[in-house]
């Protein structure tokens, strides 16, 4: 670690408060890589349980709330009524321009939120595959250039009023945007990490078998690109957080 990164994190670490929320909806998706980052950076992680546990707290908080992935649509409120006071939450928090990142389910809830329109995709977009990263001026999702991430999903989103377009893939136009330096929603899984592979495996198989998708081959493609992507993943973040310190 050089001189400027030990600064970097320093002044990271001194800038926000020293908790980190995270709003899970799945048991098995949970910050993966990332947490062992914000323990690196002197953080605390809390996590709550969407649907168990009050979510006040982490949507009211002043300093970083993740929301996380899981297999329910955002607009599935009959079935899953806690949803409606996620996305009441939700919008408060965005309104507040409160640090806020948002991951698969996270992204789409967020784009809700924010007045976009999230509905079903016309095809599941499941495994590892390369972002085109859009060509803008510092745009923090830089490093994962030429690193293929994981695809998990089935939905997608429009792109709300006044967010940046950070990424695409081929099958969704909408991979990822910001909104300010405060707020980012990533429709791909950043946080997977190599080892934890196998409960996605798990977890997700009757998914897996309605898309006809190899597990034998998402195992071997977790070997090949997750280290990659965990590594990029961190310096993502770190660019994420360097810009709300330096506000």
């Amino acid at each position: 670690m050089g001189p400027n990164t030990s600064h970097m994190n320093n002044m990271i670490a001194t800038a926000l408060p020293k908790t980190i929320y995270a709003i899970q909806h799945l048991a098995f998706e949970d910050l993966g890589s990332l947490e062992d980052l914000f323990y690196q950076l002197g953080f605390r992680i809390r996590y709550f349980e969407a649907g168990v546990d009050d979510l006040r707290p982490a949507l009211n908080y002043d300093g970083l709330t993740i929301v996380l992935g899981g297999p329910i649509g955002v607009y599935e409120t009959k079935d899953y009524p806690f949803l409606i006071d996620e996305i009441a939450g939700l919008k408060q928090r965005l309104q507040a321009n409160k640090p806020t990142i948002g991951i698969c389910l996270g992204a789409q809830l967020i784009a809700h939120a924010l007045g976009a329109k999230v509905y079903a995709g016309h095809q599941k977009e499941i495994g590892w595959s390369k972002l085109e990263i859009t060509p803008i001026d510092e745009n923090i999702l830089a490093p994962l250039e030429h690193i293929k991430v994981l695809h998990w999903h089935g939905d997608t989103f429009d792109l709300p009023t006044n967010a940046t377009l950070l990424a695409s893939s081929q099958l969704y136009p909408h991979q990822a945007f910001s909104v300010g330096r405060n707020i980012l929603a990533l429709q791909f899984h950043i946080e997977i990490t190599e080892d934890s592979f196998e409960k996605w495996l798990i977890g997700h198989t009757c998914e897996i078998r309605q898309a006809d998708l190899s597990i034998a081959q998402l195992r071997k493609d977790n070997l090949l690109y997750a280290t990659a992507l965990e590594h990029q993943s961190h310096l993502v973040i770190q660019n994420y957080l360097t810009n709300l310190a330096s506000k």
